[in-house]
């Protein structure tokens, strides 16, 4: 009989466990302390758990967690770490240190259904959605899990293809009986997808990343083919309904191509659509990938590009690049070659 994860299940689902094995109401929240607070590698390390109870768990059950099979160091401390997701899947992971603040980025499927054309996860093609046992493996199983301050599903995959276990992800890891993180420790970003987008708002308190890049809808169209499904103008109709004016954030992340979004005429545009949202846009340095025709800008132009937004009332920052040498900065997650091996 293959054996179920208990990593991953939300505190309804071990209750449900705990009454049909026959074990006491109160070894509910004993397990799921277990799990996300205490985060055990082992169910014989439940040992406020009868033996019994434990032996009973361990027929029907295993922990779920799996060490990354392997991790590339970049020069700047970046860490790219490569998980196994089934027989001949891979999703990677990156750890990012910068001082005080630890942040982990999360991959939430194998490839991509979205197809940008500047991502090497989008040119990989789609394979499969994470579980929520998969994407909480990432955070749980690398060395560092314990100095983590932050979280941000920017890794491979678009988290709102794959919401209903992106959910679950972010419920147990905010949730009293989970991690207990504050949402605002987790920023989730997305391209859109209409009613997806609306659901993950309401549903979680989380920051929320909109993937930009142009203004302009038939140049974002061209680079981004889910614009054709959920323009970008009523996107940001449909944000306007919600308060974003408080603690969670709300923000832009706008790549920087030379020649194509790089002008004061873009620039413009963005104050245009953007006015009257309360939001931030993050500029973000394109990272070379193979094949693929497009060049980044200059540190001068990217300043000029910030100033101008800043200017016109629209925060704006530039977000550092990290792990570029090791294929670990935005937009270079791949593991294609891997899932052919």
């Amino acid at each position: 009989m293959l054996q179920k994860p208990l990593v991953g299940l939300e505190f309804n689902e071990i209750q449900s466990i705990v009454h049909d094995l026959g074990m006491p109401k109160f070894a509910t929240k004993q397990i799921t302390s277990w799990l996300y607070d205490k985060r055990v590698n082992s169910i014989d390390e439940m040992t406020n758990l009868s033996l019994k109870h434990r032996d009973l768990l361990k027929s029907n059950f295993i922990l779920g967690l799996q060490p990354p099979v392997k991790s590339v160091v970049s020069s700047d401390g970046t860490i790219k770490y490569l998980f196994q997701v089934g027989d001949q899947s891979f999703v990677e992971a990156v750890y990012i240190p910068d001082g005080e603040r630890a942040t982990l980025c999360v991959s939430s499927q194998v490839g991509c259904k979205m197809n940008c054309e500047f991502c090497m996860t989008g040119k990989q093609g789609f394979t499969k959605n994470l579980s929520a046992t998969e994407m909480l493996n990432q955070v749980f199983s690398i060395p560092e899990r314990d100095k983590l301050t932050n979280l941000v599903l920017m890794g491979m995959g678009e988290p709102l293809d794959n919401l209903d276990e992106v959910l679950k992800f972010l419920n147990i890891m905010t949730s009293e009986y989970g991690c207990a993180w504050s949402p605002r420790r987790i920023t989730v970003s997305t391209v859109g997808i209409r009613g997806k987008l609306e659901r993950f708002i309401n549903e979680s308190e989380c920051h929320l990343a909109i993937s930009i890049h142009s203004a302009v809808p038939e140049l974002r169209a061209r680079m981004m083919p889910a614009e054709k499904a959920y323009p970008i103008e009523e996107m940001v109709d449909d944000l306007k309904k919600y308060d974003f004016s408080k603690q969670r954030r709300l923000s832009f992340e706008y790549i920087v191509f030379n020649d194509l979004n790089d002008s004061t005429l873009y620039a413009q545009r963005l104050v245009e659509l953007l006015r009257g949202l309360p939001c931030r846009v993050n500029l973000i340095r394109y990272h070379a990938i193979p094949e693929i025709d497009l060049d980044g800008v200059s540190d001068e132009r990217m300043l000029d590009f910030r100033d101008y937004l800043t200017s016109q009332g629209l925060f704006s920052t530039i977000r550092s690049s990290r792990g570029e040498d090791v294929f670990a900065a935005c937009g270079m997650l791949s593991t294609d070659k891997k899932n052919k091996e």
